[in-house]
């Protein structure tokens, strides 16, 4: 009973420490709420990084023995490529090595031939000698032949000055200009005016005039009547009086040329004829493309690459004919088939199962 007593008496303080308790440990539950919820989320990063940096590595490792093959493939390629084409620039040195030794030696016999050459130029000069000796002499013909045929005009031009001043001649009775007394010998004239012969000019011939007779003059077909001309002058068309549009403009619109339209003017199998036309130009321009490579056997030589589907050992997949990820259990290697999804990070597993920071679930 004494014990019950104290405890009774003791109640009161008990009840006011348990409420200064509570009270102290709210006032440091959000600090401490906050600060797990740091060291948590730094904790989560550390991991979410770790792995992050993990799959780097491997994405890094995998793209390095990737590239490293492909560039092997590649210099595989060019190294070829070297051989084929260093041996196709030694087959070309050595055609033209050919070429140029016989192209030299068919110059040098038939078209640079020295003792030909020499031959055929003795023969050209001494031809060109003969040809220039018989040109010499026609120039020497032809040129006493214009002297000659010179004399000839000058004389035949005296004869007809002469002839045609035949009068001066000197009679018993007068004496010529050309026959003066007070020279010793006569002018050289005065003889060849002795031995012409006058210039007689001849007469125009006669025409007889035609009667005018009684009925001419009525009909009005006499020269002496009417004045008729052959041909009439033109007349001036002089422009017509009035609201008339220009005479050149009417005959322009009269005689334009036709212009039909484009469905008239263009054929009705334009088209067709087109696409033969198109298909034509095609078939003369396909050109065969492929690399020449005389004595090589290449082609012999290349393997036959067969594909990713069809080179493996347990048979062909039928990759697009069923479903992307069908699962056949006999062709697996192990107890289990290939996992072909990467596994979950524990982090999102948790979603939905922890407190955010306003209290509410995620």
């Amino acid at each position: 009973m004494a014990t019950l007593a104290r405890l009774q008496a003791r109640s009161v303080i008990i009840r006011h420490q348990y409420y200064y308790r509570n009270s102290v440990v709210d006032l440091f539950r959000k600090q401490e709420y906050d600060a797990a919820l740091k060291i948590q989320s730094w904790f989560r990063g550390c991991q979410v990084r770790a792995y992050i940096r993990y799959l780097f590595r491997t994405a890094t490792i995998i793209q390095k023995w990737w590239r490293s093959y492909l560039g092997r493939q590649h210099y595989r390629l060019v190294v070829k490529l070297a051989y084929y084409t260093m041996k196709m620039n030694i087959y070309n040195a050595m055609a033209v090595r050919i070429q140029r030794r016989w192209r030299g030696y068919w110059i040098r016999k038939y078209c640079s031939n020295y003792f030909y050459l020499k031959s055929y130029l003795r023969t050209v000069s001494e031809t060109n000698d003969a040809v220039r000796e018989a040109l010499d002499e026609y120039a020497e013909i032809k040129e006493r032949e214009d002297k000659k045929a010179e004399l000839e005009r000058e004389e035949k031009e005296r004869d007809y000055q002469a002839r045609k001043m035949h009068y001066l001649l000197s009679t018993k009775q007068i004496p010529g200009i050309y026959n003066s007394p007070f020279r010793k010998d006569p002018d050289p004239w005065e003889l060849r005016l002795q031995k012409a012969k006058p210039l007689i000019h001849p007469r125009p011939p006669v025409t007889l005039k035609r009667p005018v007779s009684l009925c001419s003059w009525l009909a009005c077909t006499s020269a002496r009547s009417f004045s008729r001309a052959h041909v009439l002058p033109p007349i001036d068309r002089k422009q017509c009086q009035g609201p008339f549009r220009d005479i050149a403009e009417v005959l322009e619109q009269r005689y334009k040329p036709l212009e039909p339209t484009l469905r008239v003017a263009e054929p009705i199998h334009e088209s067709k004829d087109a696409r033969e036309e198109f298909r034509k130009q095609e078939k003369a321009k396909n050109i065969h493309d492929d690399m020449f490579l005389p004595f090589s056997s290449f082609h012999k030589n290349k393997k036959y690459t067969p594909s990713l589907h069809l080179s493996t050992k347990y048979g062909s997949d039928s990759y697009g004919c069923k479903h992307f990820r069908d699962k056949n259990p006999e062709k697996w290697i192990c107890s289990k088939d290939f996992q072909t999804v990467l596994p979950s990070f524990d982090l999102f597993s948790k979603y939905g199962k922890l407190y955010s920071k306003a209290g509410q679930i995620l």
